[in-house]
């Protein structure tokens, strides 16, 4: 079984944030395969299910960011599902906005809830699916600030095509491994 979880912050008013993005992912694969991801367990919103012959839990952590890693222990203790079998989508401001970077294990990279996931997991092989959300344009702004604001309009289709090209990466690791979705959807 995979856990697959996206990262962001419970409340309408983190929808489509720049930290929800996680979050919207979550949405498009529930939207694309039928899935209600509505079940509250585990300091989530989740959901067994079927995806391409893969058993997955579909999860969106309810605990705010910093602590997402609470979360993901839970469902991952609960079910005996290993690190290497954890997917984790987030949000990135030093990729280019709309990139995606998918890779296993490695740091934080300053991101909240991957350090909570690190910590709480005791490790950092899972599995990463990083979308590039951009940044700041003023350096003053300060850094919650910017990943808790909207896209604009002009934003929006470019962030639509990489939440599909997110879910695709997932849906890649899970059927052909890692490397392959490093190969495919690293820079799309």
């Amino acid at each position: 079984m995979y856990l697959v979880a996206g990262l962001g912050n419970p409340g309408r008013e983190y929808d489509m944030t720049r930290h929800n993005i996680g979050f919207e992912v979550i949405d498009y694969i529930a939207d694309k395969y039928n899935i209600k991801v509505k079940k509250l367990k585990f300091k989530a919103l989740y959901q067994k299910a079927e995806i391409d012959g893969n058993e997955v839990l579909l999860m969106k952590p309810q605990t705010y960011m910093n602590l997402s890693g609470e979360s993901i222990r839970d469902a991952a203790d609960f079910y005996k599902i290993p690190p290497e079998k954890i997917i984790i989508i987030s949000d990135d401001i030093n990729l280019d906005e709309g990139r995606i970077r998918v890779r296993r294990g490695g740091s934080a990279g300053g991101h909240n809830g991957l350090k909570s996931i690190i910590y709480q997991l005791s490790s950092d092989s899972f599995v990463r699916v990083r979308i590039g959300v951009g940044k700041k344009q003023n350096e003053n702004e300060d850094l919650a600030d910017f990943v808790l604001s909207r896209f604009s309009k002009e934003q929006i289709p470019v962030l639509e095509k990489a939440i599909i090209n997110a879910a695709n990466a997932v849906a890649e690791v899970m059927s052909h491994g890692v490397e392959s979705a490093m190969n495919k959807f690293n820079g799309a």
